[in-house]
């Protein structure tokens, strides 16, 4: 049995899954599956995946009859996980060596459920940002105005994992699922280091920001069920810490 279970849905990003694929074998912590959703129902991208990957034991691959979005994708992959831990990682997003290691000693040596880690966001060539979370320990009221975790920085205790886990949003969706964590007392701890690398691709629903505010209402009203006002509210506060984070 893995210890850690990672899953990485795909979706049309054949330029960077192989790097990001490496960036997981690669780890000095050996002890884990590679549970990789293919939701996409053009299969070409599929064989690429599986010719430069065929012999690697540790890649399980699960695939899609249609085009679910990310965070179905998610839940399906949580499904197949065998780890006690689970970890997440988007296709175009990259682990330093010791990200798995560093992190899950981490857990391990605090009893911690839900931890996550710094990461450098990068815009452009030229630029990149460094994310860093203001607080070691993030409670539910800490989420609500300012989501500091990058999904790719993400390890759980797969026991706190009651429920669908991601909703069917199509950005959003993983702070749906921490503050749904969140809100049964469970706090995300930080690791506080830089070991992933995640990046703004061209034509990505996370850089859509009439998507993102659109679903960022739909967060507060439709799963916290906050009435219009206090959701504006929230969507706001939200809004400026992500700002604040980018100067």
């Amino acid at each position: 049995m893995p210890f850690v279970s990672i899953i990485l849905p795909y979706y049309r990003k054949i330029n960077y899954i192989k790097k990001t694929i490496n960036s997981i074998l690669s780890q000095s912590f050996k002890d884990f599956e590679i549970i990789l959703v293919y939701d996409d129902e053009d299969l070409h991208d599929l064989s690429v995946i599986e010719n430069d990957f065929k012999n690697n034991s540790k890649i399980r691959i699960v695939k899609n009859t249609k085009n679910l979005g990310a965070g179905i994708s998610r839940n399906i992959g949580i499904k197949h996980a065998k780890g006690k831990i689970v970890a997440f990682v988007d296709s175009d997003d990259f682990w330093m060596p010791n990200k798995l290691e560093k992190q899950t000693k981490f857990m391990e040596e605090n009893n911690y459920d839900f931890t996550f880690c710094n990461y450098d966001k990068v815009i452009s060539s030229k630029k990149t940002i460094k994310v860093k979370s203001s607080k070691s320990v993030l409670n539910y009221n800490d989420l609500l105005s300012s989501n500091e975790i990058g999904l790719s920085t993400v390890q759980l205790n797969k026991k706190i994992i009651l429920e669908e886990l991601f909703p069917p949003l199509k950005t959003k969706e993983d702070y749906v699922a921490w503050l749904k964590i969140t809100k049964n007392n469970i706090n995300a701890y930080n690791y506080p280091q830089t070991l992933v690398i995640w990046n703004k691709t061209k034509n990505s629903l996370s850089s859509n920001f009439y998507q993102k505010l659109s679903d960022g209402l739909k967060v507060f009203m439709i799963y916290e069920r906050f009435n219009f006002i206090k959701s504006l509210y929230y969507l706001f506060l939200l809004g400026i810490n992500s700002i604040k984070r980018k100067i």
